[in-house]
């Protein structure tokens, strides 16, 4: 059975025709900046040119994007990044654009699936997924599903409260992990401590070369990642815990140490889950939407 997947992106849509266990090809295109119904256009082009190159049709297709979505209705509520998709009907435009059932689901959730059914999750029964990049994400997998909730709320892992009264986040409130550890937050941290904007590269090897100020900002961005993922360990008792993302797997060692031992510190007494970096990189969302679709059609639900 071979189905699509697409990924939205703020800036790139990417497109894939996927056999249940690797992706046969691979398509990418820019994303529309006037977002809207050139959106649809754009998604519906790169699934054709997907299916062109890899010779064949898919069944279904698996649409993993950003903002909070509302899975009944089949519609985008916002995304921060791209214009005109407030409580936009994308499922039913892709569907009437393709000839094709569409199957929606968040982007990290998406990045969560594959991390557990083809990543450094395989062959758990549950993982939880953490992104920590420009911003923090990630989802729940049980039962090899994406733990959606009630109100297709879950798994914004990134948003759970570690400070109150903390920094403000971009969602509005204050003291969540995301603005505690994100990429953004450290570039926050580092201005205000040099005096100067400083990418994350910068802080990096400043950090490398033993700065005193690099040191503290990443080594509590560590810990506050560590404490966010004990925290969530204790609510969904995971098989493993898989942490990816660019800030994450591209910062020096020391970060991954004391993040580590943050996990541990606060997960003492309990029985601590393995904590794993995770590996399928840029392309998890795509084979995460892709598996969408596929793990749909095959269970006889889409």
């Amino acid at each position: 059975m071979r189905v699509v997947g697409l990924d939205l992106g703020g800036t790139k849509i990417a497109a894939g025709v996927f056999d249940g266990e690797r992706l046969l090809s691979k398509v990418i295109l820019p994303t529309p900046k006037e977002g809207g119904m050139a959106v649809v256009r754009a998604l519906a082009e790169a699934a054709r040119q997907a299916e062109a190159e890899a010779g064949e049709k898919g069944v279904a297709i698996g649409l993993g994007t950003p903002g909070p979505l509302d899975f009944r209705q089949g519609t985008i509520r916002f995304t921060p990044n791209i214009p005109g998709l407030v409580d936009f009907p994308i499922r039913k435009l892709l569907e009437e654009a393709t000839g094709k059932p569409v199957h929606l689901e968040n982007d990290a959730n998406a990045a969560a699936l594959a991390e557990h059914h083809l990543g450094a999750a395989k062959g758990e029964r549950s993982s939880l997924f953490l992104t920590v990049s420009t911003g923090i994400g990630g989802g729940v997998v049980l039962e090899g599903r994406v733990l959606r909730g009630e109100r297709g709320q879950g798994g914004e892992l990134g948003h759970i409260t570690l400070l109150p009264g903390g920094p403000v986040c971009g969602c509005g409130l204050e003291g969540c992990l995301e603005a505690l550890a994100a990429g953004r937050a450290l570039e926050r941290e580092a201005a205000y401590a040099y005096h100067r904007p400083l990418s994350n590269q910068e802080l990096f090897a400043l950090f490398e070369e033993g700065d005193p100020k690099a040191q503290r900002i990443l080594l509590q961005a560590a810990r506050y990642v560590g404490l966010g993922l004990a925290s969530l360990v204790k609510a969904f008792d995971p098989g493993a815990v898989v942490v990816g993302g660019g800030l994450a797997l591209n910062a020096p060692e020391g970060y991954w140490d004391a993040l580590q031992s943050a996990y541990r510190h606060y997960l003492a007494g309990w029985e601590v889950p393995p904590l794993r970096k995770a590996r399928l990189g840029g392309e998890a969302g795509l084979l995460g939407a892709a598996l969408t679709a596929y793990l749909e059609v095959r269970d006889g639900s889409g």
